[in-house]
C-alpha cells in the first residue's frame, strides 16, 4: 500500500484537517479510540487503512498526520477534544507565540525556530512508511501561520521529498470580509511559493463555502466547523479511489498529469453535490440522478471558491463518483454534461474528462447538517476561472503596497521588500498565461 501524509498547518489547517480525520475514521469503521468497530472487517479492508492509517502493537489504528502551530490553543483542543486518543502524541508541534497574521513573523522569526522540530517528526513518520506516495497539506494562505510556516515547510518538503506529490488545499482570503487587513500580503508571498513547490492545490475559501452552508444547507448562521465538515466531504471524495475498491480510480500522483497541462496551472476548483440539509426529507430517487447531481457540480453556486466559472474556460476536469455505479453510468452523464452548456473547455484541450469510481457509499456525520445520499459526485477542475482570485486579491495588494502600507511590521520581521516585487511580477505572469491560454488557436 502506498501511504499519505497528511499536515495540518496553523488554525485553519489543524480544523479542516480534524473534520477529515472524524469523517475518514467514519468511514473506515475505526472508533476514536483507535480500535475497529464491531461492525467493521479487518480482512476486508485492511489494504484501504494503510494508506492514511498505521497499525501499532496494540491493533489500533492512528491517523498518517502532524499538525503543526506555533501557538498551542488549537492544539490543545483537538488533544482534549473527541479525537484525543486516536492520534499519537507525536503528531503535535506548537510553538509559545502566534505569528499575529503576519506571513514574515511566521516564516523567519518563528518558524526558523520550529520549523527543525516539525521536518524530524515528519521524517520519523515517512521512515515507517514502505512506499510514499505524497503529502495532503491544509493550510490558510491568510493567516500568518499558515502562510508563513506554511510555505517553509513545503519549500522544504520540496527539497527532501522532491518525487512524492505535494497535495495542497490552502484557503484564500475571502473576498468581503478579512480577518486580518494584511491578508493581502500573505496571500502575495504563500502564493509565490505554492507555485514554486505545490504539484496541486485545491483552492477554497470561507465565504463561498459559507454560502453553500447557508443556502444549501439552510444553516442560519453557519459555524467553522460546519463549513469544515463540507470540506471534509470534497477531500473525502478526492481520496476514496485511494482508501477503497472501486473501477477507473488512480493513485495521488496521477492527479498532476490529469489536472495540470502546464507547470504554473496548478490551482483548482472544487464541489460537491448533491449538497441537502439533513432534516429535510427528499426523494431519494431523484438524488441518486447522476446526471442531474452532476451539471450541479459545475454551477457557480456550488463552486468552494468565489470565482464566476461561467466566465472561463475548463482545461481538464475530474468527476469523482461514490456509491453503487459502474463505468456505464458515467458515459450518458459526461455527455449530457458536455451538451448542457455549463461548461466551456478551451480550444486546445477539447477532451478533458477524466472519472473515478468508488464502490463505497458515501456517509455523512451523524447528527450533522449534511443529509445522507445513496450516490454522490465530487468535481475538480482545472479552469481559468481561478484566475479572477488572483485578480482580486493581487488588486487588494497593490493598492496597500503603493501606499507601503503596514509593510514595516514585514521588514522588521526579516522579510526583505524585494521579496514583494518577486513575488508580485510572478503572480503577474501567471496572470498572463491564463490570459494568453484563452487565445483561440
Amino acid at each position: 500500500m502506498r501511504e499519505i501524509i497528511t499536515i495540518e498547518v496553523g488554525q485553519a489547517g489543524v480544523q479542516v484537517g480534524s473534520a477529515c480525520w472524524e469523517l475518514f475514521c467514519l468511514q473506515h469503521g475505526i472508533q476514536p479510540d483507535g480500535k475497529l468497530s464491531s461492525q467493521s472487517s479487518q480482512k476486508e479492508q485492511v489494504d484501504s487503512f494503510y494508506s492514511f492509517f498505521s497499525e501499532t502493537k496494540e491493533k489500533n489504528y492512528v491517523p498518517r498526520s502532524l499538525m503543526f502551530d506555533l501557538e498551542p490553543t488549537i492544539l490543545d483542543q483537538v488533544q482534549t477534544g473527541p479525537l484525543s486518543q486516536l492520534f499519537n502524541p507525536e503528531t503535535f508541534v506548537s510553538g509559545k507565540e502566534d505569528a499575529s497574521s503576519n506571513y514574515a513573523r511566521g516564516r523567519y522569526r518563528l518558524g526558523k525556530d520550529i520549523v527543525e522540530i516539525c521536518l524530524d517528526r515528519l521524517r520519523k513518520l515517512a521512515d515507517q512508511c514502505s512506499q510514499l506516495q505524497g503529502f495532503i497539506v491544509f493550510s490558510s494562505v491568510a493567516g500568518g501561520t499558515g502562510s508563513g510556516l506554511g510555505s517553509l515547510l513545503l519549500e522544504r518538503i520540496s527539497e527532501d521529498y522532491q518525487k512524492s506529490v505535494k497535495l495542497n488545499f490552502p484557503i484564500y482570503p475571502s473576498p468581503e470580509t478579512s480577518s486580518a487587513i494584511i491578508e493581502p500580503y500573505n496571500y502575495l508571498l504563500s502564493t509565490h511559493k505554492l507555485l514554486e513547490h505545490s504539484n496541486v492545490s485545491i483552492v477554497l475559501d470561507n465565504e463561498a463555502v459559507y454560502e453553500i452552508c447557508k443556502k444549501k444547507l439552510e444553516i442560519q448562521k453557519p459555524l467553522y466547523l460546519n463549513m469544515n465538515r463540507l470540506i471534509a466531504q470534497v477531500v473525502s471524495s478526492l481520496t476514496m479511489g485511494l482508501r477503497f475498491n472501486g473501477c477507473l480510480n488512480g493513485s495521488l500522483d496521477e492527479l498532476e498529469p490529469n489536472l495540470v497541462p502546464y507547470p504554473r496551472f496548478k490551482f483548482m476548483i472544487s464541489s460537491q453535490s448533491p449538497i441537502f440539509p439533513a432534516s429535510k426529507k427528499t426523494d431519494l430517487e431523484e438524488l441518486s440522478n447522476l446526471v442531474s447531481s452532476t451539471l450541479e457540480a459545475y454551477k457557480p453556486a456550488n463552486i468552494m471558491v468565489k470565482c464566476d466559472s461561467t466566465k472561463g474556460s475548463y482545461i481538464t476536469t475530474t468527476l469523482n463518483y461514490i456509491g453503487d455505479l459502474v463505468p456505464k453510468h458515467t458515459g450518458p452523464t459526461v455527455l449530457a454534461l458536455k451538451y448542457s452548456g455549463l461548461i466551456k473547455f478551451v480550444d486546445w484541450y477539447p477532451t478533458g474528462f477524466k472519472c473515478g469510481i468508488t464502490y463505497e457509499p458515501p456517509l455523512v456525520i451523524p447528527g450533522g447538517d449534511i443529509g445522507q445520499v445513496p450516490r454522490a459526485v465530487s468535481m475538480i477542475s482545472n479552469s481559468t476561472s481561478i484566475d479572477e482570485v488572483f485578480i482580486r486579491n493581487n488588486a487588494k495588494f497593490d493598492i496597500m503596497y503603493k501606499k507601503r502600507a503596514f509593510l514595516h511590521w514585514f521588514v522588521n520581521e526579516g522579510l526583505e521588500e524585494g521579496e514583494f516585487l518577486e513575488a508580485r511580477n510572478n503572480l503577474a505572469e501567471l496572470h498572463a498565461e491564463y490570459e494568453l491560454s484563452l487565445i483561440h488557436i
